[in-house]
Order: C-alpha cells, then structure tokens, then sequence
C-alpha cells in the first residue's frame, strides 16, 4: 500500500504547512549529511513538483549524488527532513522507498552483469507493492532493443544498452518517482538522444515525476522544467529552467 499523509513537523515545515497529497511530490527541509568526519550535505532545502523533471547540477564533488543517496535512505540523515507525498519519510529503510514508489537508476548503471537482461528485470518486480509477477511491456515500448536481447547477459551488452537496461530496471518497479544519476555518463550520442526522447515520453505520457543528476547542459534544455545547483553540499540556485542563464553557468557550472 502507497504512504498517505501525515502531520509533522521537523526542520523548517511546521504542522500547519507541512505537505500534502496536494503538494510537491518531494520536500525536503534543511537537510545534513555527514559521514567519514565530513560535512557533506548543509541545510539543503529542495522541491520537487509533481509531474515536473528536475536536474540537479554542479561541478563533479558538490554534493550531488550523496544527496541523491540520502534521499534514497542509502545514507543516513544527520538531521533535517524528507518528505514524499506529505509523508515524512526520512527514517524509512531504501526498500520501503522503493515499495512506495522511488525507482533509482546510480551512475555506473550497476547492472547484474552474469544474470540475463530479463533477469535483471525480474529481480526489480520483487520491489513492487502489487507483486506483480511479468514484466511491463512498457519497458519494451521505450527501450525495445531490450526485447530482442532478453536472454543475453548483462556484461555483454553495450554501455548504452547497459544504461537502457538500468532504467528499465528502475521502470519495473512501476515508480512514481525516477531519479537518475549521470544517465548519459559514456553513452555514445544516438544512445543518449534515445535516453532523452524516454523521460520525455514518461513524463507527458504518463505524467511520471523524474529528478535527473546531469552535467550536459544541451541535455538538460531538452527536457527539463526545472534546476538546481549545488556548491560545496548547499543549494546555491533553482528555478525555472528559462532562468538558467549565462551569469549560473559561468558561476557554478564552467569547468
């Protein structure tokens, strides 16, 4: 069964305006991360809209993916909130997030590279809070290579369909929300450009909620509404992706 609302209050969202089912997706409230004597992730505050296509961006070091794991419950959170459809989430296991509906797709892919590409779709319906037993065939619809190659093993495949593959994994799960980690890290152009014409489908389509990690900018125009920019484990802007411009770029993202 999917989480329904609670009232609570931790961080800066009090009792009276604490998210709803009418709310933002996800809504996290001065956030802190720390582990190996270091203070990662500092009072990060993050939105994310229903139905929106988020990317968090900045430099390679700043903080991104350790808040992506944070938010997963990969990490544990020093202090502060999260919230996923009005429901304070931030002590539940990754598994109890992935049941109610947070499908991850790491850098690196990290497929099962000796279990077959249907076996590696497999092990993600046992994530699933229906028990649905078959694969979607949505996931063949998007990526339909996979279907031609179901029986060949993982570590065989090419790295864009490696990366095709993780993201059908993460699809298996019949998420609501899809977070990405540097999907297009070593995909060859076509590849990407096929990456990139899939989140666009699940999110008009299906009305999918996606939360990309990316560093190509032309990428990033092409389909996403929204932004945010981490430095040194802090957001330092969001907003409307047409209010990215030159000055953020030269300030936060320029190597």
């Amino acid at each position: 069964m999917r989480c329904r609302p609670i009232q609570t209050s931790c961080g800066s969202i009090s009792v009276n305006n604490a998210p709803t089912l009418d709310g933002p997706l996800i809504a996290v409230a001065k956030l802190n991360q720390a582990y190996s004597g270091s203070h990662i992730l500092r009072d990060v505050d993050f939105v994310i809209e229903r139905g929106s296509v988020t990317a968090l961006m900045g430099r390679n070091g700043v903080g991104k993916t350790t808040f992506l794991k944070t938010l997963l419950g990969l990490l544990p959170t020093l202090n502060g909130s999260v919230y996923y459809r009005g429901v304070d989430i931030t002590h539940w296991s990754t598994q109890a997030r992935a049941r109610d509906g947070i499908g991850y797709v790491p850098q690196g892919r990290m497929i099962f590279p000796t279990l077959t590409v249907e076996e590696n779709l497999r092990v993600a319906l046992a994530a699933r809070s229906d028990k649905r037993s078959f694969i979607p065939a949505s996931v063949f619809d998007l990526f339909p290579v996979l279907a031609t190659m179901l029986q060949r093993r993982g570590g065989d495949l090419s790295g864009g369909q490696q990366q095709q593959l993780a993201i059908a994994r993460a699809l298996t799960t019949d998420p609501d929300l899809l977070i990405l980690d540097e999907p297009c890290e070593g995909i060859q152009p076509s590849i990407v450009q096929e990456i990139g014409e899939a989140i666009k489908t699940l999110q008009r389509e299906l009305g999918m909620t996606v939360l990309i990690v990316e560093q190509r900018l032309r990428f990033v125009r092409s389909i996403a509404s929204d932004f945010y920019i981490m430095e040194r484990g802090q957001v330092r802007a969001n907003g409307s992706l047409d209010n990215l411009g030159d000055e953020l770029i030269a300030k936060y993202l320029t190597v």
